[in-house]
């Protein structure tokens, strides 16, 4: 099974403009994101997908894989769809990796990975089990429902289950909730359809496009990771890095 994993990076972030150059310890956030994806041996290779030759040229100067892709794609869904099709249209498997999780565990990429020794898989992401009031009550963390095959159900900004006859701040007590880690894993010809659903009703109004595949009748597995993901999406959140470096 041929494994592609791609990272989309776009410079024109609208709260943190040029985030994959920038420096963190000595490599810019892009590099350490590749080189992360590349510690893992499931990859039959990995490539960046970008809209800017910035980030192309930067790409190359360490030897990386990269490929220009269109500035106009909406999301990273699209941009990893044009990529694979510039890169190896014959990949059985593209994993979207997130181009702003600079130090993102190879075992995160391996597990999802894993859900397509089911050949009934059409797309694969990971939740972890929340464990604060802080992430529980955090409309900027999508919290995942799921069946009891492991399958999503729902995702959305808002706590979800709601706990009945129980006080807020007793929900964790009483109800497990999984908050969602935002790596995706498509079959290709899956990957292909869902780049031509137009946007659903419940993805405009939560804001997570994995709404619009639900909606349209796919279906999406889901692995639990104990591992924590620090995602960068603004300038301030580069203090979060600080025990990593």
């Amino acid at each position: 099974m041929k494994i592609i994993g791609i990272i989309p990076a776009r410079y024109a972030s609208t709260r943190f403009p040029g985030k994959p150059l920038i420096d963190i310890g000595g490599k810019s956030m892009i590099q350490r994101v590749y080189e992360q994806a590349n510690k893992t041996k499931l990859l039959t290779a990995v490539v960046v997908a970008t809209d800017d030759l910035r980030i192309e040229n930067h790409i190359r100067s360490f030897g990386g894989k990269v490929v220009m892709t269109n500035e106009t794609h909406q999301s990273g869904t699209d941009r990893c769809f044009e990529a694979i099709q510039k890169f190896d249209a014959l990949a059985d498997i593209v994993i979207n990796i997130q181009g702003d999780e600079p130090f993102i565990q190879p075992e995160q990429i391996d597990l999802v990975a894993s859900c397509f020794n089911s050949e009934q898989v059409q797309i694969a992401t990971l939740v972890k089990k929340i464990n604060s009031y802080e992430d529980l009550f955090n409309i900027n963390t999508p919290k995942v429902i799921l069946n009891i095959s492991g399958d999503a159900i729902y995702f959305s900004r808002q706590t979800v289950p709601y706990v009945r006859g129980k006080e807020k701040t007793q929900w964790l007590d009483y109800q497990a909730f999984y908050k969602h880690i935002g790596i995706y894993a498509y079959r290709t010809g899956v990957l292909a359809e869902i780049t031509k659903l137009k946007q659903s009703d419940l993805e405009l109004s939560e804001g997570l496009e994995q709404l619009r595949w639900i909606e349209n009748g796919y279906t999406i597995r889901t692995k639990i990771t104990d591992s924590e993901s620090i995602a960068i999406d603004v300038p301030d959140d580069l203090k979060k890095l600080t025990n990593f470096l």
